[in-house]
């Protein structure tokens, strides 16, 4: 059966969460059909709106699900740093992301392998020169360990490059940013793992 159903753009962009201007500008470049009355005001077919705002919907449930973690819990990152300054910085820093992100902390490497084995998490982001199990040897261990092969490793060190290198270095796949890291890269890098493949440590 036809749908003859019509709606206005008002109404159109009331549904899609749009401007008005957006669904005049759809309609111009024929995303959305439409026609004119007599008197001059566009009138959209109903079922083509519907059918965006199903797209919407279905869009928005996949985009959820990817930010999700295995058996579709909250994305899991795991802070290890010995500098509470900078941990809580990083902490309110992933705090403000939407959707929201599990965050577990370790101020020491020891700790931090502790909470890498006990909760498995899809993101590592530590300091390299910590008391104890540095940063140096976390990577390598999560790196050799088939059972952390999901988990992605981010350092955030105040070595250069010939420091790291002179301390035997870590696995070439690991990113490295200097300290300190703009909250806004770290959110950015964070958004960018939970939706995306990622390449894993």
């Amino acid at each position: 059966m036809t749908d003859l159903r019509f709606y206005s753009t008002k109404t159109a962009a009331e549904m899609l969460g749009v401007s008005l201007r957006t669904v005049q500008l759809w309609v111009e470049n024929g995303r959305l059909p439409a026609w004119k009355t007599d008197g001059g005001h566009r009138r959209i077919p109903a079922d083509s709106v519907d059918r965006m705002v199903a797209d919407q919907r279905s869009q928005t449930a996949m985009s959820t699900a990817a930010a999700a973690g295995p058996a579709g819990r909250a994305f899991r990152v795991l802070l290890v740093e010995d500098d509470e300054h900078l941990l809580q910085i990083y902490r309110m820093a992933l705090e403000a992301l939407n959707p929201p992100v599990e965050i577990l902390e370790a101020t020491n490497g020891y700790d931090g392998l502790l909470l890498i084995g006990s909760s498995k998490p899809d993101l590592v982001i530590l300091d390299l020169i910590m008391p104890g199990i540095d940063g140096f040897r976390l990577c390598r261990t999560i790196d050799a360990q088939q059972e952390f092969a999901a988990t992605r490793i981010v350092v955030v060190t105040s070595l250069d490059k010939h420091a790291i290198a002179d301390r035997g270095g870590i696995p070439a796949h690991i990113r490295v940013f200097s300290k300190p890291i703009p909250m806004s890269v770290l959110q950015s890098l964070v958004v960018t793992l939970q939706v995306g493949p990622g390449t894993p440590a």
